[in-house]
C-alpha cells in the first residue's frame, strides 16, 4: 500500500510539474500574425467599427455629463 502511495505521489508530481516549452510562444506568435493579417485585410471595416464605437462612447459620455 505504501508503495502504491509513493508511485501515485510521483505520478501526481510529474503531472502537475510545469516545464518550459516553446508551445506558448508559438501560440502567441501565431495569434499575433492572425491579428495582424485581420487588421491588414479588414482595414476599412475595422476603421468604420472603431469610429462607430468612439461615436457611441462620446454620445453616452455627453448624456451622462448632461444628466440625461
Amino acid at each position: 500500500m505504501k508503495n502504491l502511495q509513493r508511485i501515485w505521489g510521483k505520478v501526481k508530481e510529474h503531472a502537475l510539474r510545469q516545464e518550459q516549452g516553446i508551445d506558448g510562444i508559438l501560440v502567441t506568435v501565431g495569434l499575433c500574425i492572425i491579428a495582424l493579417l485581420l487588421c491588414v485585410v479588414m482595414k476599412d471595416s475595422l476603421t468604420t467599427f472603431i469610429q462607430t464605437i468612439v461615436t457611441a462612447m462620446q454620445t453616452k459620455a455627453a448624456d451622462i455629463l448632461t444628466g440625461v
